[in-house]
């Protein structure tokens, strides 16, 4: 009877998956997918006269979150925030907190749109939902917390800048997060290893 090799996983291509663990090399292939989600949030951001409470992070965040893992869409949530302060030097309490509550919108956005088809309604529903409860923490919970605001006033004053925030996240999810899954997330040509290859043609042409 003829023995069977022990399969110890030695033979695997480099990048491949092993049982039911990713290699570093698999995971570093979304690298440069992550910089440039990163590094898009950041540009638009720094738009001058930019309309208060319209922002890209949540409907960047949540694509990226289906498509990582939790860990890594809570930091992604976070340094979107913290680099922003820190090249707009507006560090602050406040820049703690809400990066913290970016990092929950990216874990959160892991463990529910993982789990969904890439539809529009699934991120329009989640960004209603992680919208309002980043803006009653960041924006009435801060105010009252970090700046001795009075409940009342500081809802009040925070209701304008919560409808603007979450009409355009509606919008943006609806339009945007799809075609960012679809075209970013999903496209192998943005893989660290074809970004590489090309970039190493480009030099040697």
């Amino acid at each position: 009877m003829p023995i069977k090799k022990k399969n110890t996983g030695k033979d695997s291509k480099p990048g491949q998956k092993k049982g039911n663990k990713t290699t570093f090399l698999s995971k570093s292939q979304n690298a440069v997918k992550y910089f440039i989600g990163l590094a898009v949030c950041l540009l638009i951001r720094l738009i001058p006269n930019r309309i208060p409470n319209v922002e890209p992070v949540m409907t960047t965040i949540m694509p990226f979150g289906k498509k990582f893992k939790a860990i890594s869409s809570f930091i992604f949530g976070a340094l979107s925030i913290v680099i922003y302060d820190i090249i707009t030097r507006k560090v602050g309490a406040w820049t703690w907190v809400t990066a913290f509550m970016y990092g929950l919108v990216g874990l959160f956005a892991a463990a529910y749109l993982s789990k969904k088809a890439n539809k529009a309604r699934y991120y329009v529903g989640y960004s209603i939902i992680a919208t309002l409860v980043y803006d009653a923490v960041t924006g009435i919970g801060t105010g009252v917390l970090l700046f001795g605001q009075g409940l009342v006033e500081t809802i009040l004053l925070q209701v304008p800048f919560t409808l603007w925030h979450l009409g355009s996240n509606i919008v943006l999810a609806a339009l945007f997060s799809p075609l960012i899954y679809k075209w970013v997330l999903e496209n192998p040509s943005l893989e660290t290893s074809n970004v590489y290859q090309k970039f190493r043609s480009l030099v040697a042409s």
